[in-house]
């Protein structure tokens, strides 16, 4: 039996049967009386005969199925490799082509960011200083003048200092979204109120927020948080700018600041814009996206699209969040801030 399972593991349910039948014709020579001839006296023998016939060929049967299951399983096995490596090439093609979509449209971004706030100030500078040249050099000539007068002169200056300010604040930008995506970005922690970091920011703000009611509510008990003054106030100034931006003049900017949960603060900015559609929401965040060029909210003052962007990176740093709302019983958007606490203490 021995050898018959040999053979049905190494060969297969052929050569397995014929060794059985060639067992049980060597058993009945052997072993069976008389010995040494084929025939078989007694009826005994023939039940052992029969008995040995029917388990050599069922030890080959089952042991030659044995063999293909294993076969099978063996197959099977490849085959789930195989599809599992394909699949994993899949996604990871997939995730490469995602990368350089992202990529690509990153760079456009950038591109069109590049030449929108770099052109257009250098464009309103060149102007003006073209311009006071041509008065300089028609005076130098005592020929006739551009006659800009002094006021007029007062307002080329002033475009030139606001328009190299607005290249500053662009590179400034840059330079921190730099240090954010490089994890380089240092906070300079201490103990601080929300409260006063707020009213720093809308104080920095007013010149934007001219045309808007502005409505705080700061609550009483308020705990302090171990943050970076000045980056949360960037923050917060970052917020009410955009809301200022995208919400029409007369319409109320509100902003509040109350204790979260699980040692945490919370502080919201909401507008009475038309709001921020859900699909959206995430992608405001994004490096150089800008509602108004991306077709779905925004005006002619849209920004870099780096204001948002630096502000996520801040929070996160803080180890807090930042997400969007709607606003509260009205239309427009709700920016909310969550920052951990730590130490608290009420101030």
């Amino acid at each position: 039996l021995l050898i018959i399972l040999f053979v049905a593991t190494a060969w297969g349910s052929r050569p397995a049967v014929l060794a059985s039948l060639l067992g049980v014709v060597c058993f009945n020579f052997f072993f069976l009386p008389p010995f040494g001839t084929f025939a078989i006296s007694d009826p005994h023998n023939w039940i052992a005969f029969v008995a040995f016939l029917i388990t050599a060929l069922t030890v080959g049967q089952l042991s030659a199925r044995a063999k293909r299951r294993a076969e099978e399983a063996e197959a099977a096995k490849r085959e789930i490799e195989r599809l599992y490596h394909e699949l994993q090439d899949t996604f990871e093609r997939s995730s490469q082509a995602k990368a350089l979509k992202q990529s690509e449209r990153l760079k456009t971004a950038l591109l069109d960011a590049v030449t929108h706030d770099l052109r257009t100030p250098l464009t309103s500078i060149k102007a003006s200083a073209t311009t006071l040249l041509e008065d300089l050099h028609a005076q130098a000539r005592r020929g006739p003048t551009t006659q800009l007068g002094d006021e007029g002169r007062k307002e080329m200056l002033e475009v030139i200092n606001e328009e190299s300010d607005r290249l500053d604040r662009f590179i400034e930008g840059l330079t921190k979204l730099a240090r954010i995506d490089a994890g380089e970005i240092q906070l300079r922690r201490q103990l601080s109120s929300i409260g006063e970091v707020i009213t720093v920011a809308l104080k920095r703000a007013e010149p934007r927020t001219r045309a808007h009611q502005i409505q705080v509510w700061i609550e009483d008990e308020l705990p302090a948080a171990r943050i970076d003054e000045r980056a949360v106030a960037e923050v917060v100034y970052t917020l009410v700018d955009n809301a200022a931006k995208y919400s029409p003049p007369g319409t109320t900017i509100r902003v509040k600041a109350a204790p979260g949960v699980n040692e945490t603060m919370r502080f919201s900015v909401e507008d009475e814009g038309p709001g921020i559609s859900l699909e959206t929401r995430e992608r405001v965040f994004d490096k150089f996206f800008r509602a108004m060029r991306d077709g779905d909210i925004g005006d002619p003052r849209s920004g870099s699209g780096m204001g948002l962007a630096i502000a996520r990176g801040i929070v996160e740093a803080h180890g807090g969040r930042i997400w969007i709302e709607d606003a509260d019983g009205h239309s427009g958007a709700k920016f909310l801030v969550e920052l951990p606490t730590g130490d608290q203490i009420s101030v």
